[in-house]
């Protein structure tokens, strides 16, 4: 099959077209025959070396965890799908796998994709949309009625986040981005946009209940006047700072908490977000889509990060 692999650490240069075997697939997963997949900032931090003491030095690596496509055999021990179904997942493997025609996936991180949905569009959802839905609902335990910012919402997982704030009850949403995407988080659910180049929401009047910074480029501290007394600061940053900032306000510190969204793959979350995604209310933004042999442009793109919304890539012939 073909697949993009790298056989060191680097540049967009590392990522190579090539012909690889099939994936070796255990009793509790399935070969899933990959129709698309996506860019997510990950996939390039693990191949600039960035993550290395989690990935190692075994070489080569197939990046990528989203997976849209259809299954062709399932293990032993696989009882929710069968050969033919489509499904989306987002891959548990710890570099991912999902940049190549074929790919092994767990059946309790799959879910049957939105049947409204292409394969592209659902590409764009799975690591995306699941921390988005983690960070608003589990970290920071979003009730219905309260007031809720997402600082960079036009990105992947913002975009996702705008929609699954209002989802999940939020009395009101506000969007930080820039001015050329302020209709589009508006189309999304936006109640408020605060456009960060000309207004720093820091300095903002209004007090949320969560501060969902999908960016990591402010701190607590820069947000605490803009937090309601028992407010949440959440970033998707997981710097050791942040966890220690977590550690002392979740357990130490009465007041306002600092959490930091670390994604775990879940097909029941994929159910309840394809649920969502039939009904009309979650819809996938797609900026750039690119064949898995323009993988590296893919990145290069998605590392410039100004992508609005996600980078698909094809890998259907």
């Amino acid at each position: 099959m073909k697949a993009v692999i790298i056989n060191r650490y680097g540049s967009t240069d590392v990522l190579q077209y090539a012909d690889v075997d099939l994936p070796q697939f255990k009793p509790e997963q399935m070969l899933v025959r990959v129709y698309a997949s996506s860019v997510n900032p990950i996939d390039w931090k693990i191949r600039k070396g960035m993550l290395k003491l989690l990935t190692g030095n075994r070489f080569p690596i197939i990046l990528g965890f989203d997976v849209s496509g259809e299954v062709v055999e399932v293990g032993d021990r696989v009882s929710r799908f069968k050969p033919g179904d489509l499904i989306y997942a987002r891959l548990s493997q710890i570099a991912g796998g999902a940049y190549a025609e074929y790919a092994a996936v767990a059946e309790q991180v799959a879910a049957h994709k939105p049947t409204n949905m292409t394969h592209e569009q659902a590409a764009a959802v799975p690591l995306a949309a699941m921390t988005a839905l983690q960070a608003l609902r589990d970290e920071g335990q979003l009730q219905a009625g309260q007031k809720v910012l997402i600082n960079g919402a036009s990105g992947g997982v913002g975009t996702f986040a705008v929609q699954i704030a209002k989802v999940l009850g939020a009395a009101e949403v506000t969007a930080v981005c820039g001015s050329k995407n302020t209709e589009l988080v508006k189309s999304l659910g936006a109640d408020r946009v605060i456009d960060y180049t000309q207004q720093d929401f820091t300095k903002d009047i209004v007090k949320y209940d969560i501060v969902f910074d999908v960016v990591g480029k402010r701190s607590l501290s820069e947000c605490k006047n803009v937090l309601q007394p028992q407010g949440i600061y959440i970033t998707t940053q997981p710097y050791p700072n942040n966890f220690f900032q977590s550690f002392l306000t979740t357990l130490l510190i009465a007041g306002q908490k600092s959490k930091v969204i670390l994604l775990k793959s879940s097909g029941s979350d994929l159910s309840y977000i394809k649920e969502q995604i039939e009904a009309g209310k979650i819809r996938s933004v797609i900026d750039r889509t690119y064949p898995l042999s323009e993988t590296a442009s893919a990145h290069a793109y998605s590392e410039t990060e100004h992508a609005v919304g996600k980078v698909v890539i094809t890998t259907a012939s």
